[in-house]
């Protein structure tokens, strides 16, 4: 599988589009801005650039891509009130793979603009804000030239899917019912693939500059805790199809998931043998899989077991349908997700749902 050339969030503004089925990922960047605050002031004022040059990796589309710039520019605009200086012009750019929906990102830039002149004024800025279609796993930026880098529920996806991994079957991701060589094939590719995405941004990072990544983690070091149940229910659902005759057995056998979900002994361990980075912060916070329960505007909501796992399945099906579809076939996804909801239902009859996000702040050497 070929994942930097098909995967994308599903696009437009749809049912089924990431746009509409992101507010799970918008509680996590609401959760993770203190840090990230923290850090883009403390980058401002010590160095107090002219220019701040801000790139955010994996930024897809939807309401929640401009919602970090927007807050970083309102963070720095307090700043410099309180210090009596003229804000910097900022230089934003917008990462993601080229199948992501620039298109919708572009088409909400002029009103983007446009209110930032009605609640900053003329002089306030300028601000430029460029799509920039790229793996973050290769080079994007030329040396020493981002202030800020930043990165929400993006790091976790792998360059590709392990090699070796050919025993897998009946799994699309890691089970207990695993062999070793499986889960070592996992962790020595995220391993791998996290290093050099340390490494390349080093080599684009300015002197003094600064570095917040959130991402998907476990809060232990057994590889098949509850945070791969999302997971597990997806490959019980496929397990159906292939049973029906829906899709093809050896097609499942032959469908892994380019994800990983690393723990905070394997982060630091990759961070200090990478050793371009000094680690500020490690922050590890839980939120419900309906994020509506979390959410300051939903506390009214009544939790509904069918409710939560409708919109999980509508949240999966944003993130991962391209990667299905595309080796299974578009004809049997509807099909698919609703045997997932059935299953998330069920599973949420035992238990609670809960997504584990680790946020680190990191600085360069």
């Amino acid at each position: 599988m070929e994942v930097q050339q098909i995967f994308h969030m599903n696009w437009g503004n749809g049912e089924t589009s990431y746009a509409c089925n992101s507010i799970l990922q918008k509680l996590v960047i609401n959760m993770a801005k203190p840090v990230v605050i923290g850090s883009i002031s403390d980058l401002y004022t010590t160095n107090l650039p002219r220019c701040l040059r801000i790139a955010d990796l994996g930024c897809s589309s939807g309401p929640n891509t401009l919602l970090v710039i927007s807050e970083i520019i309102e963070a720095i605009d307090e700043t410099c009130h309180e210090l009596k200086l003229s804000t910097p012009e900022f230089q934003v750019f917008l990462n993601d793979l080229p199948s992501n929906d620039f298109n919708n990102i572009f088409k909400t830039l002029p009103a983007f603009y446009e209110q930032l002149k009605k609640e900053k004024g003329e002089k306030f800025g300028p601000c430029s804000i460029t799509g920039l279609p790229g793996s973050f796993y290769d080079r994007l930026f030329p040396s020493n030239s981002i202030d800020f880098f930043h990165s929400s529920n993006s790091v976790h996806w792998l360059s590709q899917v392990p090699s070796m991994i050919e025993n897998n079957k009946g799994n699309i991701y890691l089970a207990r019912t695993n062999p070793p060589s499986v889960v070592k094939a996992y962790l020595e590719q995220f391993q791998k693939d996290f290093s050099l995405f340390l490494s390349l941004r080093a080599k684009e990072i300015t002197s003094g500059g600064r570095m917040v990544l959130t991402l998907v983690g476990r809060r232990s070091e057994d590889p098949f805790g509850k945070e791969s149940y999302p997971w597990e229910q997806l490959s019980k659902s496929l397990n159906d199809l292939a049973s029906k005759g829906f899709i093809e057995e050896a097609k499942l056998d032959s469908f892994n998931m380019p994800y990983y979900i690393s723990s905070r002994k394997e982060l630091e361990g990759i961070i200090c043998a990478e050793g371009s980075f000094y680690l500020d912060q490690f922050e590890i916070f839980d939120v419900n899989w309906d994020a509506s329960d979390d959410d300051a505007d939903n506390k009214e909501c009544t939790f509904n077991r069918f409710i939560t796992a409708q919109k999980v399945a509508q949240y999966v099906r944003a993130v991962i349908e391209s990667l299905l579809a595309c080796h299974f076939g578009d004809v049997v996804m509807d099909v698919l997700f609703n045997r997932y909801m059935e299953y998330v239902t069920d599973h949420l009859s035992k238990e609670e749902g809960k997504l584990t996000s680790i946020v680190i702040s990191l600085r360069g050497k």
